[in-house]
């Protein structure tokens, strides 16, 4: 089948899979795109599994401006074809965080240069690289762990300063990837609980954030 001819078939079943409801809800909660059929993330992954991975559909599919193809990008992109500038490009294309949670979920954690890109995308001044770059090392850091001790410090001092002066979502973003640094291990955890001890009694509400955040994952050793 052509290019266009998938494209095609696609945007028609994702007009017949429509659910106004839905994307009426998404708009009101601030999640904001030109075009959004509301179709439900079950059927979006059902629609990619009739499809094989292809980078010239999930390329042309990440163009379209559209919630559910940016989605369906993701889901068919292969990573051998996803070189680091493209990458770029993508993060670069990037704003709301419901494109970002599944770009990373679906795609961004399974690169093999993710470790490094991730790390030099927390280091960005934009929100939603940093936002890609944190929820990546999340993801990372749920499947290994463990990370060499110079990846670690600097992860950690990012993400603290992201917590402590970030936007909403890069705080939560920087908040998940130090949860998951800390939940790996009792040692990793001791490492963060020294770095925030002098906070307790902090009357800034981020760095409260920050002790309770830390607190919490440390009761469950």
């Amino acid at each position: 089948m052509e290019l266009a001819e998938e494209l095609k078939n696609i945007k028609t079943q994702l007009r017949l899979s429509m659910n106004g409801v839905a994307s009426a809800s998404m708009r009101e909660k601030g999640l904001s795109y030109k075009l959004n059929f509301g179709v439900e993330l079950p059927r979006l992954k059902s629609i990619a599994s009739t499809y094989t991975k292809d980078h010239e559909l999930a390329q042309a599919l990440w163009k379209e401006n559209i919630r559910e193809c940016k989605i369906l990008a993701g889901l068919l992109q292969p990573v051998d074809t996803f070189f680091p500038e493209i990458a770029d490009i993508w993060i670069d294309d990037i704003n709301n965080i419901e494109i970002a949670e599944h770009t990373c979920m679906n795609l961004f954690q399974h690169l093999p240069y993710a470790p490094a890109k991730s790390m030099n995308w927390i280091a960005s001044e934009d929100e939603f690289t940093q936002i890609c770059g944190y929820l990546t090392i999340a993801r990372l850091l749920m499947k290994k762990g463990a990370m060499d001790d110079s990846a670690a410090n600097e992860l950690l001092d990012q993400a603290m300063t992201a917590v402590l002066a970030g936007s909403y979502n890069v705080r939560n973003a920087a908040g998940l990837a130090i949860r998951k640094f800390m939940e790996h291990s009792e040692e990793q955890c001791f490492q963060v609980c020294r770095l925030v001890e002098e906070l307790e009694n902090s009357k800034d509400e981020r760095e409260q954030y920050l002790y309770t955040l830390v607190r919490d994952v440390a009761s469950t050793f």
